[in-house]
């Protein structure tokens, strides 16, 4: 019998909440919708809280009761997770109520929403830049608040997501061993970001890169990449000594001068034969031009004997032979 009657009571209370929240959405009466949200803001109903506040701008605008309402507006928002919403909120009350004590405390959590809604290092990070923009703003307009102890080490932490991000990216260019845009890739992440905790894996990965590129090299840049190779191996080895980077690139070094003494001889076979293969090219030239000569010799003799013979033949026209004479006997 009490089960029942509990029973009871619990629909009597929910139908009875029910039917305030239902009034109160279709309620014109300012002071009956601020109560009603103000409830179910302090019973943490986020929803049901919002619904109500948003019906309230217009009615409480110009009163005492208008900074209350934003403020808890974006209170709720942000307890509900919409950090968007609830930062954009929490801002429009720092301009809109500039002497409200309250107004360090909304500038923090405008802030702080962004921090929240920062996603994965793998998902867009809008969010996660505008988070460091507004954190660090705070720290300039309130730099003796206490709560801008923390925004640092939340700075750090958001500024690593950009890394890492970055980093990985990078990376994919390595794993699908396009090596150039690797190291170019991976110098840029270095660039923008001058104090990353990943500098020797980046450095490593560099390392890697330009060893794969140079050995792998055609023939006519090869020389160049394994000496700009061998010369960032030991830039590596001496900017991060004693770790596993550096023995690593120590090992690459002396491959690489390994590689470099094979290419030399390599070049020096390649020289010998291109000068055997010039001389004879050379040889066949000169071979070539003296039968020319020859050749032109020949022609300018027969073009002379012939010359000549037209000009015989042109001297015979030109002087007929003389007419024979007869004598007369008497």
């Amino acid at each position: 019998m009490k089960k029942y009657i509990s029973l009871l009571m619990m629909s009597v209370v929910l139908l009875s909440c029910k039917t305030e929240m239902d009034r109160a959405m279709k309620s014109a009466d300012k002071e009956f919708i601020l109560k009603v949200a103000n409830e179910k803001f302090a019973k943490k109903k986020w929803s049901d809280a919002l619904a109500l506040y948003d019906r309230l701008p217009n009615l409480v605008a110009g009163t005492d009761d208008a900074p209350n309402v934003v403020f808890n507006s974006a209170y709720a928002n942000y307890y509900d997770k919409n950090y968007r919403l609830a930062a954009n909120q929490f801002k429009n009350f720092v301009i809109s109520f500039p002497q409200d004590p309250r107004k360090e405390e909304a500038a923090y959590f405008s802030a702080l929403c962004y921090y929240e809604g920062s996603l994965d290092y793998n998902l867009d990070q809008s969010n996660t830049e505008s988070a460091i923009t507004e954190l660090q703003n705070f720290i300039n307009d309130y730099p003796d608040s206490e709560r801008s102890k923390n925004i640092s080490q939340m700075i750090d932490e958001l500024s690593y997501k950009l890394e890492f991000k970055a980093f990985e990216n990078a990376k994919q260019y390595y794993k699908m061993a396009e090596y150039k845009a690797a190291s170019v890739a991976f110098e840029n992440v270095l660039e923008d970001f001058p104090a990353t905790k990943l500098r020797p894996q980046i450095y490593d990965i560099i390392l890697k890169s330009k060893y794969e590129l140079a050995v792998n090299s055609i023939y006519d840049l090869k020389k160049e990449r394994l000496d700009a190779a061998a010369a960032y191996a030991k830039r590596v080895a001496a900017e991060i000594p004693n770790t596993d980077y550096a023995k690593n690139a120590n090992d690459l070094y002396t491959k690489l001068e390994d590689e470099k003494v094979k290419f030399a001889k390599v070049q020096a076979e390649v020289e010998k034969r291109k000068a055997e293969y010039e001389a004879k090219v050379k040889d066949a030239q000169a071979k070539e031009n003296a039968k020319k000569e020859l050749a032109q010799e020949k022609n300018q003799l027969d073009m002379q004997k012939a010359a000549e013979q037209t000009r015989r033949d042109s001297a015979k026209i030109n002087s007929p032979e003389p007419q024979a004479t007869f004598k007369f006997k008497r």
